[in-house]
């Protein structure tokens, strides 16, 4: 176990007194990182039987992901609770208009309900971290309806603090690459389906196969376009062919390559001409 330093010390001994005055936590658990510290630390610091996770298993949420966090809360100890929210019946949210994120949270946080009747006395928290209050985030105000708490905004802890007590405690996903849900990498007001998501999971799975670990495929309905990081373009383009004619059988008519490479977010860059 390497050390912290003491700032980050510091900041970890403020989560253990955040943690430790309060009665017990329900964690919006996705498998990524920020969640995976929260519940983490709701473990260490509040024991077993007051630290419990819930995970949809939804269509958004890639197969691996979900089978990742099964797989961390058997290591951890951690007792874990899976629902199944069904945002894709949602109108307001398969129709994919900018606030999409605002009704996907709406659903989860409503669904996670039955899990807080089963625990009243205990807060509902996400991974938010200091660092996504800087970015369009709708689902904050989905959180802040259902009085989700935040720790790591609270302790002003950023993503790279983060990963680095994540890293100090021996998580197994202290480095994964960020993993947002499939329907981020469909354009806003193009209709999110079944058969999309399954697509591009598909699709990245392949790209992963090829070795490629940090990746998004834009699913634009006649065509994918495909994105890795800019250090691994010259790769990419020399297995182009191979790449694209597998990813094709998956269901795409065609594929580009991004020659800028994987930015994170890269279609909310039309919401600032909105």
């Amino acid at each position: 176990m390497s050390e912290l330093n003491q700032e980050l010390q510091n900041k970890l001994d403020k989560l253990d007194v955040w943690f430790t005055r309060r009665e017990g936590s329900i964690v919006a658990f996705s498998g990524g990182i920020d969640s995976t510290l929260v519940l983490f630390l709701a473990r260490k610091f509040q024991g077993k039987e007051k630290a419990i996770g819930v995970i949809s298993n939804s269509e958004s949420l890639k197969a691996k992901d979900f089978n990742l966090a099964k797989d961390f809360c058997n290591r951890f100890d951690i007792n874990l609770e899976i629902i199944k929210t069904r945002e894709l019946t949602d109108e307001r949210y398969n129709q994919n208009p900018e606030n999409r994120c605002y009704f996907c949270k709406e659903h989860l946080f409503h669904d996670l309900q039955s899990i807080k009747d089963k625990y009243p006395e205990f807060d509902v928290l996400s991974g938010t971290n200091h660092d996504d209050l800087g970015d369009y985030r709708p689902g904050l105000q989905a959180a802040a309806k259902y009085k989700v708490l935040s720790p790591m905004v609270d302790c002003n802890i950023t993503k790279d603090e983060l990963r680095q007590i994540a890293k100090y405690f021996g998580l197994p996903n202290w480095n994964k690459p960020a993993s947002p849900c499939l329907s981020s990498r469909i354009p806003y007001n193009h209709q999110i389906t079944r058969e999309k998501l399954q697509q591009v999971e598909d699709a990245e799975n392949i790209l992963n196969d090829f070795g490629f670990r940090d990746v998004r495929v834009r699913h634009y309905g006649a065509y994918g376009q495909i994105e890795v990081q800019k250090d691994e373009l010259e790769k990419l383009l020399q297995l182009e062919d191979e790449v694209i004619n597998k990813i094709k059988k998956v269901g795409f008519a065609d594929l580009k390559i991004d020659k800028e490479g994987l930015v994170s977010g890269k279609l909310n860059r039309v919401l600032k001409n909105i």
